[in-house]
């Protein structure tokens, strides 16, 4: 292998942020003229229906060039966010006993779910027992 290839899974400098179910890594990392940019990746775990888990991760790459306009836009927008809503976080999702509505009357593109089939299940009469 490459010094470049070796060098390129090299964490350089790197810091993690934990959030949850979210997890952002920050790693400085070597272009092949040994200049460094910055990556940033979330990571997000997902649970399976049988108690399996996965996880997806989204990266941007941002090089030196950017910084300046990245800050900027970053500091105004997160600026903004806080001064609208304050720091207080307000979606249901994100309390600690929040669960999942079972059952949707429509799904993303808005059709019509179909009722859960009931013909596996059979009658059962309480006097019966």
């Amino acid at each position: 292998m490459s010094d470049y290839g070796s060098r390129d899974n090299e964490e350089i400098f790197s810091k993690v942020l934990r959030a949850g179910r979210r997890t952002y890594f920050f790693d400085v990392r070597a272009t092949k003229a040994e200049d460094y940019y910055l990556t940033i990746t979330e990571s997000k775990k997902f649970t399976n229906d049988d108690g399996s888990f996965h996880f997806k991760k989204h990266k941007i790459y941002l090089y030196k060039e950017d910084f300046n306009g990245f800050t900027e836009i970053l500091n105004e927008m997160t600026k903004y966010i806080l001064e609208e809503k304050g720091e207080e976080v307000i979606s249901d999702r994100h309390q600690s006993d929040y669960e999942r509505p079972a059952f949707s009357d429509a799904d993303n593109d808005g059709t019509k779910e179909e009722a859960p089939a009931t013909d596996n299940f059979t009658d059962v009469s309480f006097d019966d027992i």
